[in-house]
């Protein structure tokens, strides 16, 4: 476990106001505090374990080690959001279908149990929709129409529009990794074929594109391996390169031709390659452009970013999404 926080004393840095973001996933958990203002005061990072028990138990030891590093108590926070991948009814804080962490469909009341461990008001959020929000402020792009664009083990995206998280009638809103857009692609776990997520994810990736651990820097992924041989002119890397390209492209269009937003954020692990990977999109949305006097009246190149290295925007998000944020 590691934390970072502000060495001051509960007389100079006051809880009032200060939420608490939890972004759990598979292989950890990611915490921060936020002021009133969205400013980070704290981070922590633990090891995420998978069961009901240790899910609820490593998110409160989360809460716990935050209000530590804030030398606050924990009672004197004003609320805890949570991040989770899965299915999420975030109306009765209940996660089910949450494979990686080994919640199946029974589901769990995370909101209920967290609540009980740390005595908080507690939200619970789908990441992605978490991540939305907190791309939104880290990009200074509070009441912009947004979409953010999560590639990685699977693909999805969260909306914000009008400055508020569109979740949809069922949640289902941004589910467009399930989207069929080749009907002689490969099979999607949700048992589709050729679905943009079977085609363009972190693991569609790494099919397209395996690569040996040891060939890898730490916290890098296939997809860096990738990017890296095509810039250095490896012929088959340019194409897997292209076509993953493509079907972003074609995954930005759908969202701004659906609901028109001001901008796209890529986000998720395999947007950790950063630059790179939004030029390969512009670019491929360039070529759709020059081919359709439609497509070129939208920009889309220009509507597409990145989020900066090293922010925790779903931790940010989740904080912003706690009970009593104007978020939610």
């Amino acid at each position: 476990m590691s934390a970072t926080g502000p060495a001051n004393s509960p007389a100079n840095s006051p809880a009032d106001g200060v939420h608490l973001g939890l972004d759990i996933g598979g292989t950890k958990v990611l915490g921060v505090a936020v002021d009133a203002a969205g400013g980070v005061l704290a981070e922590v990072r633990l090891a995420s374990e998978p069961g009901p028990e240790r899910v609820v138990a490593v998110a409160a030891e989360a809460a716990r080690s935050l209000a530590g590093a804030l030398g606050a108590p924990l009672d004197a926070l004003a609320g805890i959001g949570v991040g989770v991948p899965g299915v999420v009814d975030a109306r009765r804080g209940v996660l089910s279908h949450a494979v990686n962490l080994g919640v199946d469909g029974e589901g769990l009341a995370l909101a209920d149990r967290l609540r009980e461990r740390t005595g908080l008001p507690v939200a619970v959020e789908n990441d992605v929709n978490a991540a939305a929000v907190g791309a939104a402020r880290v990009l200074g792009l509070d009441g912009t129409d947004l979409a953010y664009l999560s590639i990685g083990t699977g693909l999805a995206a969260g909306l914000v529009l009008g400055g508020r998280l569109h979740r949809g009638t069922r949640g289902g809103a941004g589910e467009i990794g399930h989207l069929p857009v080749d009907p002689l692609g490969p099979v999607c776990p949700c048992g589709q074929r050729g679905c943009l997520e079977a085609l363009v994810s972190g693991s569609a990736i790494a099919r397209a594109w395996p690569v040996e651990p040891e060939a890898l820097a730490p916290g890098e992924g296939p997809s860096h391996a990738l990017f890296r041989a095509a810039a250095a002119g490896d012929e088959k890397a340019g194409q897997v390169r292209d076509r993953v390209a493509d079907h972003l492209a074609a995954a930005v269009q759908l969202l701004v031709l659906t609901v028109d937003v001001d901008v796209v954020v890529l986000g998720g692990g395999v947007a950790e390659v950063g630059e790179r990977l939004r030029l390969a999109v512009a670019s491929a949305l360039s070529r759709r452009a020059r081919a359709s006097a439609f497509l070129a009246s939208l920009d889309l190149p220009a509507r597409v970013t990145t989020v900066p290295q090293g922010r925790p925007v779903a931790a940010v998000g989740a904080a912003l999404l706690a009970p009593g944020r104007e978020a939610r």
